[in-house]
């Protein structure tokens, strides 16, 4: 699936935003780790604070695209039947 990426607002990189239910032009900008980011000192991960907002989408009200691989002519007659009447 390719997510459309836009910039965080608090540390600038493209971020992958996916959708919001509901809400066709808004997208949540995915967890990440800022620049720079030390970790804990219990050795946890610290979030880039523009991590989980909610950003409007570069390409609103699209389908999110995915990557499926298409069936081979000569796998077509061995798929396995799953009713017959």
């Amino acid at each position: 699936m390719e997510l459309p990426r836009v910039n965080c607002a608090v540390c600038h990189r493209a971020i992958a935003a996916g959708p919001v239910a509901g809400r066709l032009r808004r997208g949540r900008v995915w967890r990440h780790d800022a620049p720079g980011a030390r970790r804990d000192p219990d050795g946890s991960l610290v979030s880039c604070p523009g991590s989980l907002a909610v950003v409007d989408l570069p390409m609103p009200g699209e389908q999110p695209l995915f990557d499926l691989p298409q069936p081979r002519p000569e796998q077509a007659e061995e798929d396995p039947v799953l009713f017959a009447i």
